[in-house]
């Protein structure tokens, strides 16, 4: 479970609703599109604050900077339906926050789960992108201890999806700081443990089963995004349980990509390092042609 580097907007960004052909999404912006825009997808039980510590040193690099919340991820509304969380239909809600941000070079960027989503979208249509950046987003599925755990926490939201509390509170006396991440031991203060509660209550439960199942069955789709012709980066931590560091490296040598490993940070360089994050985000842009 991720969480964000702050939960205060800085003073350059702004939250609102962004209408698209696809509904309304719940964003996170900063900056003019100076030098381009960038599109940021987050992860697994993820929302766009996860993103906040990237807004301003983005902004201030050139870039107008949206995070998003996805279809039924917390602000965002979304279908009590399975079948809506599908990659392919979140994909299509990434084309339509693309088409609503408008022309200028548009970079996506995916973190964890939101990695799959942006890569489905590119395969789906590549035009409205510069480039593709996956951020501790792995080739396929998650490792298998990744895939126990989150087969249990599916089978939880199948059980409980009707009493969310209760989940979290189970969720939370089985480990108190992160059931999803055993390393995390830092104990969240008051405002962060009501944020990331208040999170999860407002996220539709078949948004979490729907994902859920998509990072435990995914394919390997290297070698079709290989063959679209944008550039890529594969940015991670120096350590991630989800899709380890070889295996990143690995991806990266097989997508002819740049390949980043943020010091100081494992899942989510976003959060952990965003100021080194965010460096290595505009450095990569700067090499990407303009369209």
């Amino acid at each position: 479970m991720s969480k964000p580097s702050r939960l205060t907007l800085p003073s350059v960004a702004r939250a609102y609703r962004l209408s698209t052909a696809r509904g309304a999404f719940a964003v996170h912006e900063a900056g003019r599109p100076v030098r381009g825009t960038a599109l940021l997808v987050p992860g697994y039980t993820g929302s766009k604050e996860d993103f906040v510590g990237l807004l301003e040193p983005l902004a201030g690099a050139g870039y107008r900077v949206v995070a998003v919340d996805g279809r039924g991820q917390y602000e965002s509304p979304g279908p009590r339906d399975e079948a809506a969380y599908g990659l392919e239909e979140l994909a299509r809600d990434v084309l339509a926050q693309a088409a609503a941000l408008g022309g200028g070079p548009l970079h996506l960027v995916g973190h964890s789960l939101g990695g799959l989503i942006a890569r489905a979208a590119v395969l789906r249509d590549a035009v409205p992108f510069a480039s593709l950046t996956l951020m501790s987003s792995g080739p396929g599925a998650i490792t298998e201890v990744q895939q126990a755990r989150t087969k249990l926490l599916v089978a939880g939201l199948e059980a409980l999806r009707d009493d969310m509390p209760a989940l979290w509170a189970a969720m939370r006396a089985q480990d108190p700081q992160n059931p999803e991440d055993p390393d995390d031991t830092v104990p969240d203060g008051p405002a962060m443990t009501e944020f990331l509660r208040e999170r999860w209550l407002a996220t539709v439960p078949e948004q979490l089963i729907a994902t859920g199942r998509a990072l435990i069955g995914e394919p390997d789709r290297v070698a079709e995004l290989a063959l679209v012709p944008l550039p890529k980066l594969v940015l991670s931590g120096m350590v991630d349980y989800a899709w380890p560091v070889p295996l990143l490296d690995d991806m990266a040598v097989r997508l002819s990509a740049t390949r980043v490993v943020v010091e100081d940070a494992e899942h989510s360089p976003n959060a952990e390092n965003p100021q080194v994050t965010a460096g290595a985000l505009a450095s990569f842009w700067e090499t990407v042609p303009l369209m």
